[in-house]
């Protein structure tokens, strides 16, 4: 091979450093290409007990590890010479557009993971043209998430309460905020055994003793954005000094029955979604009742280990009822390819919680925007390797479930 003297006109284009950045941690959100990558970072940059309350699950994280398996183990069958040059991710969620098949689930104290809280979680679904559920157990009120991201599709989360009044008054106040529908989650009795809460004594508001001392030493960011912003307390319930287990206790109605659920229904007039129903006669009965639609959902795996895996029941519930009522599935979501698989087998949109969690322990709202652009890509791409040009062309061919 013949040498040459270097290009000199070349090796200055090659040789052009990026500026350097300031944020180093953002830098780092930015370079993120999964969710198990905006989880590693989460992990970095939060308190153990923090990144436990979100990461974990009951028990002995079965279900958690069955569903994310599920995920992992089934195969897609894509077809091939089919015009995909431009792909179309949204569909009709509820009567209405989502530009994406996926939405954000309700999770609790959001405040906790990142102090911009629940507010960066609206504006970045706000932007993405996604619907956000506020939980109940939220750190921002009813009315400031509206204030904040007042183009949202916005959902809110409710629980059984033994305060049935209680109830009520959060419905009026969604109603008069605009949330367009209400999410009854029906899967908490009780609290689950979530045993990294229990040996990292966790309460709500995290308190520091000694050992969450050392650690705040670690995660000093976390606590400077901690002790310098408005307290972190519950926006929708007086504030409660205690582990999450006893506040699920001694707030939540374990003698609740199909009849509270018809109670509230009367209340609202808006969409009615059920949360965590896991057997086909439930999803009978709701239909029955005339809900809107249901989540295919076991809280997570925070609740009752080894229960069903949502994915198994999805093409049962959507053959059986899905004409009658809108099926939704959650759990172990952590790739856009889970959610192109979930609208396959029948699903009618998918609930997101611990992936924009990551993003917003990460890099706060930016990791939240990252996360939807991280999920958003990967949706993309797996249509577009399916062969797929829409959601809508999707069916259980593309999908086995081993």
């Amino acid at each position: 091979m013949k040498r040459q003297l270097p290009d000199i006109q070349g090796l200055r284009a090659l040789l052009q450093p990026r500026a350097p950045r300031l944020d180093v941690w953002q830098a780092r959100v930015e370079r993120a290409q999964t969710i198990p990558d905006l989880r590693t970072l989460a992990r970095l940059r939060t308190p153990r007990a923090v990144f436990d309350y979100t990461d974990g699950a009951a028990d002995d994280e079965i279900a958690l590890a069955r569903a994310r398996e599920l995920f992992t183990t089934l195969t897609l069958h894509p077809r091939i010479l089919q015009d995909v040059g431009e792909v179309d991710p949204s569909i009709v969620l509820l009567g209405k557009r989502s530009e994406f098949p996926f939405a954000f689930a309700p999770t609790g104290f959001t405040r906790m993971m990142r102090a911009e809280g629940e507010p960066a979680v609206a504006r970045a679904a706000e932007r993405a043209g996604i619907p956000y559920s506020l939980s109940t157990m939220g750190t921002t009120s009813i009315e400031e998430v509206a204030r904040v991201a007042p183009e949202l599709r916005r959902w809110f989360q409710l629980y059984l309460w033994r305060d049935r009044e209680a109830g009520l008054r959060f419905l009026e106040r969604a109603k008069a905020s605009g949330y367009e529908a209400l999410v009854l989650t029906v899967d908490v009795p009780v609290a689950g055994n979530r045993l990294r809460d229990v040996y990292n004594g966790l309460t709500i508001p995290p308190q520091i003793t000694a050992r969450t001392f050392v650690d705040g030493a670690l995660h000093p960011a976390w606590w400077f954005d901690l002790l310098t912003t408005p307290t972190l307390e519950f926006a929708s319930m007086h504030s409660y000094g205690g582990t999450v287990g006893s506040l699920i206790d001694s707030m939540f109605d374990p003698s609740a029955t199909i009849d509270d659920l018809l109670f509230l229904r009367e209340h609202w007039d808006g969409k009615f979604i059920v949360k965590g129903v896991q057997r086909l006669e439930d999803v009978a009965r709701l239909a029955d009742v005339g809900v809107d639609a249901v989540v295919l959902s076991n809280h997570g795996g925070r609740q009752l280990d080894r229960a069903t895996t949502p994915l198994r029941l999805l093409s049962a519930a959507v053959g059986a009822y899905g004409d009658r009522l809108e099926i939704l599935i959650d759990g172990g979501v952590t790739h856009g390819a889970d959610i192109v698989a979930a609208m396959a087998l029948g699903a009618k949109g998918v609930l997101v919680g611990r992936a924009y969690l990551y993003g917003l322990m990460a890099g706060g709202e930016r990791g939240v925007d990252r996360t939807i652009a991280i999920l958003g890509t990967q949706v993309r791409r797996t249509m577009q390797l399916l062969g797929v040009r829409s959601i809508a062309e999707l069916d259980s061919s593309f999908v086995t479930l081993p």
